[in-house]
């Protein structure tokens, strides 16, 4: 039964022990650099607490539409796999329901494709109520049509052609477990839906206080996290406000806001978000669209990027095409090239006219020219004006001693001038004020 399965899918990732896999893969010459695809799986595996005992790459003009890789070769895995006492068989790639089958029935150990174990990966680190029920709704739904051949002992339904008499056990075990999958996967989307509207009534509130919003995206494990814990501590901030880091792809995955004031009254709101990857599982994107919406309603987006990989022309392309899908794709945008204390020489020129800053929040490299980036962006609307407050309107000059950048005072006889740097929000209530000329 499907709930049978879900206890023994469950039990697997909770297991203390060190599972091992052998890796499968096709080179059809279709992608442009498939050791990097078999470098990146090979992370993938390890982040999911696995060991990759050996690689089998098979070379075909066109995957198998039934096996994969052949049935000749599927011989041969079953053979490596039993005599490397596997837990596992991991497939570079996405297989159809089918080709999950056939291969899980020959080589009789556990097949995981590159969205299912994606999905694993999420189903680890996922700590938030919200993204466990992400995770398990784009489970669900990739599970819904694998349910064939996943039991070897379906009951099945019997009965003479025209007759209604003779129905044999009943209803296929099978109908019954895509029923109660259909009923879960209407129940996790009403309680996203109940979480998504309380998250909504804290934009909503956001937007009325005027705070500009900033998020963190890029690649994963390109040091998003690691980033705004550097930032946090820099204003002394507790360790209970800071997120997980680690050097592993998808360490985190959910989606933190934090306030980061500057010294000069200016603060922000900084989001850091599950990280992207190539070929990241439709569902996935799909169930993590709210989560990463906080992306789309953003002021500026720091697109992170690990400046000492090699494949980080790549790595851009992805996180371009992902915030492409969301809608983000005019949202003004500052490229962050993180690591960059593992290059030799850092570059001077920047392509294309974009804003890109060169750091390292390991530690702390081009941060204060980052910062200086940041407010140059969001704050790019302030004015700086200069004004005479009644004496009456004390409040007023708490206020922007509070949320302004004073940058001269003078009290006078008929009041205090003060010139500062200001936002549209308090330029309006001294607009209302009939104090702006």
């Amino acid at each position: 039964m499907y709930i049978e399965y879900m206890e023994k899918y469950y039990e697997n990732i909770t297991s203390e022990k060190k599972l091992t896999s052998i890796l499968i893969a096709v080179n059809d010459n279709s992608i442009s650099d498939f050791a990097y695809m078999i470098d990146e799986m090979k992370r993938l595996v390890e982040a999911c607490d696995m060991d990759v005992k050996d690689v089998v790459v098979q070379e075909l003009a066109n995957p198998n539409p039934g096996t994969y890789v052949g049935t000749g070769k599927l011989e041969e895995i079953k053979i490596l796999a039993n005599a490397l006492e596997v837990d596992y068989c991991i497939v570079a790639d996405n297989l159809s329901p089918a080709q999950l089958k056939n291969i899980t029935d020959t080589v009789d150990t556990a097949v995981l494709d590159r969205t299912g174990l994606i999905l694993e990966i999420f189903a680890r680190r996922a700590k938030t109520r919200e993204a466990r029920l992400q995770v398990e709704s784009a489970n669900l739904q990739y599970l819904l049509p694998r349910l064939v051949g996943m039991r070897k002992s379906l009951g099945r339904q019997a009965g003479a052609s025209g007759s209604l008499s003779n129905k044999g056990q009943g209803e296929k075990q099978l109908e019954l477990d895509r029923r109660h999958i259909e009923r879960r996967i209407t129940e996790v989307r009403r309680e996203l839906d109940s979480i998504n509207h309380d998250r909504d009534v804290q934009r909503a509130l956001r937007q009325k206080n005027q705070i500009p919003c900033v998020s963190l995206v890029g690649y994963t494990n390109a040091g998003k996290s690691t980033l705004m814990n550097h930032l946090l501590s820099s204003q002394n901030a507790d360790d209970e406000k800071k997120v997980f880091e680690k050097d592993m792809l998808f360490a985190t995955l959910d989606t933190t806001t934090r306030r980061i004031d500057c010294p000069d009254n200016k603060s922000f709101l900084l989001s850091d978000t599950v990280g992207f990857v190539s070929n990241l599982p439709h569902g996935l994107v799909k169930a993590f669209r709210t989560t990463l919406s906080e992306a789309c309603l953003a002021d500026l987006l720091l697109i992170v990027v690990d400046s000492s990989d090699p494949y980080l022309k790549e790595q851009l392309e992805v996180t371009e095409n992902t915030l492409k899908e969301l809608g983000c794709g005019d949202i003004d945008r500052i490229y962050v090239y993180n690591k960059c204390d593992r290059l030799e020489i850092i570059p001077s020129i920047t392509p294309y006219n974009e804003t890109r800053v060169y750091i390292s929040a390991k530690n702390g490299f081009g941060i204060d020219k980052l910062m200086s980036e940041i407010k140059k962006s969001l704050f790019k609307n302030n004015r700086v004006v200069e004004i005479t407050i009644p004496y009456t309107e004390g409040s007023l000059i708490d206020l922007l001693n509070r949320e302004a950048t004073v940058l001269e005072t003078d009290y006078r006889e008929d009041g205090i001038y003060v010139k500062a740097d200001i936002s549209r929000k308090i330029l309006g209530l001294l607009d209302l004020k009939g104090l702006i000329k």
